[in-house]
């Protein structure tokens, strides 16, 4: 508890101590035998208010304020008009007196209001820590020394110094130093992630032992620690259908209720049906239980706890609208690259010919690759530098090359240990007369040659993501009835892909544009919402015009981020599942706060009326139904078994 709410629940317990002593005091007898029979009752009247204004005194001074303001139709008006009632049944002596049940009427309702508070507090601790990576200033190197700045001042190329225990304060790459990263505060992921040179890393991530140097690679304003906090502080401004429908039956039941209430108390003896006190007593008790906060508390508190649950497993919900719809998804659109695949080309496989073996056919194309910094050349002098035995170091040994040339759009040669070497497509095999044989595998296929002499050749890919499939297959299992992909890559990559991952449908060569169209030729066929999955700037407009756009964040574009509606930090497409079970479970339980709140009152509003209901029940019927909400609305941030 915060300082605040320990203040309160001083305040009520003391009013409670008060409140039993003084029923104690009633119910024993001990206030007739000091003020004899009819003073005890004003004695009574006067020692229950001392615990009723200790608890209470706020909540009166809230409904005047209100009423001040023409806003006088809250719990805070329904609260101090029936309890101030209840206490006025003093001045009908035909009536049993009702001061006892007016001040636990207050006291009741402090105490769920302070059970909403604690719940609402713990349920901003996730979107707290999320705020927690918000840093205070920037190590910065300037003139030989280092100077703390504010992150604000730092301009894209200055180097930063990241020390152990400190938070990465803008997006960069590491020009110095290696260390672990902790990036549990932004993706939910407890293992550490190592950095070197050349790593990129983002902001609000923990240094966590080695000292780094980073050139930034952007402004603190537009850096992803900035654009989180701004996804934070703006969630709770786009509400759902069923919040905003709420807030709306709050507006009218409100006010139908004061109406009915009075109408209960004043028609019945104004037309002869009985004494006055009795009925004001009804209106009085129908207002206690009017009262329509189990709602209007449950329901945001529902979707805020969802919000808050999904932040802690990197699942960042731009609004409880979003929720909504994503509880809704019966159709997954994916973009292939940087989404269920990596995005970087990796080689995949090495099938020499017979008289080499797959070490040295990878050894010979990564010195013939050596100078070029193609992107397939990278991926194949990593691969024979990543393959290295676990007791040596790979180099590649320049002074082994000779005559190394790149012939445009087909390959490269050289000589390598005395031995002329090509390496390059099927074209460049043909324009020196050599023949080569088809793959099995799809990708880009880097064809060998030593000597004049086939020797073999390299398959370089966008590699699957480690998750993918099993993204998939949680999809399904959740209810989604399709996983399309929509790729601008060629036909056979996009079919190999999609037959690995169980996809049921997929869409090759497809421009921006043509996503649009497919997207929207899905949408007339969906029985749902459909949510879109990409992170290229050429996804941010299907992204928009999906009912869910989802972006990949720790590495997605700017544009994709901005124009998504669920941001998944840790870039893994399984979380997608885990977002839909978050979605689901949190409509469930505001279904079931819903219907369960309106039912109980329903019930005893119409049990009040007839005159059946007291005040205890009434207490039940606001606070406990209220109490019992909360209770459940909690439960969504539990998202563990999500």
């Amino acid at each position: 508890m915060n300082k605040k709410q320990k203040k309160w629940l001083k305040r009520i317990l003391l009013a409670l101590a008060l409140f039993f002593t003084v029923m104690a005091l009633d119910e024993l007898g001990v206030l007739a035998g000091i003020f004899g029979e009819p003073g005890a009752l004003y004695a009574s009247f006067a020692l229950y208010l001392i615990p009723y204004l200790i608890a209470g005194h706020d909540v009166l001074l809230k409904a005047w304020r209100n009423i001040r303001r023409g806003e006088a139709f809250d719990e805070s008006f329904l609260m101090a008009v029936a309890t101030i009632g209840a206490f006025a049944m003093i001045f009908f002596p035909e009536t049993e007196p009702h001061m006892a049940e007016g001040a636990a009427v207050m006291l009741f309702y402090q105490v769920g209001e302070l059970f909403q508070s604690y719940a609402v507090g713990k349920s901003r601790k996730s979107i707290a820590a999320m705020m927690d990576i918000a840093p205070d200033y920037a190590n910065i190197e300037r003139d030989g020394a280092i100077v703390e700045v504010d992150p604000d001042e730092v301009q894209v190329g200055d180097i930063i110094v990241v020390k152990p225990g400190e938070r990465v304060p803008i997006d960069g790459v590491v020009v110095d130093g290696t260390s672990q990263l902790d990036t549990a505060a932004l993706t939910g992921e407890s293992v550490p992630r190592h950095i070197e040179v050349g790593g990129e890393v983002i902001s609000g991530c923990i240094n966590m032992t080695g000292v780094l140097r980073i050139r930034t690679t952007k402004l603190f304003g537009t850096s992803t620690v900035s654009r989180i906090l701004e996804l934070v502080e703006n969630a709770s401004e786009k509400k759902a259908r069923t919040e905003n429908f709420i807030t709306r039956f709050a507006r009218v039941y409100t006010p139908i209720v004061t109406l009915a209430a009075v109408a209960i108390a004043v028609v019945p003896p104004l037309l002869g049906m009985g004494a006055w006190a009795g009925w004001i007593l009804r209106g009085l008790t129908f207002l206690v239980v009017s009262c329509p906060c189990a709602l209007v508390i449950s329901v945001p508190l529902s979707f805020f706890g969802g919000i808050g649950g999904a932040s802690r497993l990197g699942i960042l919900v731009k609004g409880s609208n979003y929720l909504e719809a994503l509880a809704q998804v019966d159709t997954v659109v994916f973009d292939k690259t940087g989404t269920l695949t990596s995005g970087t080309f990796g080689v995949v496989g090495v099938h020499p010919a017979d008289a080499i073996d797959s070490d040295q056919l990878l050894a010979v194309a990564a010195h013939a690759e050596a100078f070029s910094d193609h992107p397939i050349a990278l991926s194949v002098k990593k691969a024979y530098l990543d393959e290295a035995p676990a007791d040596s170091e790979r180099i590649i040994d320049q002074a082994r090359i000779e005559d190394a040339a790149e012939e445009s759009g087909h390959g490269v040669k050289a000589t390598v240990d005395g031995h002329a070497v090509l390496v390059g497509n099927d074209k460049l095999m043909s324009a020196h007369g050599i023949s080569c044989p088809d793959c099995e595998l799809t990708g880009t296929i880097l064809h060998v040659a030593i000597d004049g002499a086939y020797s073999g050749h390299i398959v370089i890919a966008d590699t699957v993501k480690d998750d993918a499939a099993q993204a998939i297959a949680d999809l399904h299992a959740a209810g989604v009835e399709r996983c399309i992909m929509l790729t601008g890559d060629r036909e056979e990559v996009a079919r190999s892909v999609a037959s690995d991952l169980g996809l049921d449908e997929y869409h090759a060569q497809l421009l921006p544009g043509d996503k649009v169209e497919q997207v929207e030729r899905i949408l007339d066929s969906a029985r749902g919402n459909l949510a879109f999955v990409g992170d290229g700037i050429n996804d941010a407009p299907v992204l928009t015009r999906a009912d869910v756009g989802i972006a990949m964040g720790a590495m997605g574009s700017d544009a994709a981020i901005e124009a998504a509606d669920i941001v998944l930090m840790d870039d893994k497409p399984s979380n997608i599942a885990r977002a839909i079970r978050v979605a689901r479970k949190t409509m469930r339980i505001v279904h079931q706060n819903i219907v369960f709140a309106i039912g109980v009152k329903l019930l005893i509003l119409a049990l009040a009326a007839v005159g059946i209901a007291n005040m205890w029940l009434a207490v039940f019927g606001d606070v406990g139904v209220a109490v019992i909400a909360i209770l459940n609305a909690m439960r969504a941030m539990n998202v563990k078994d999500c």
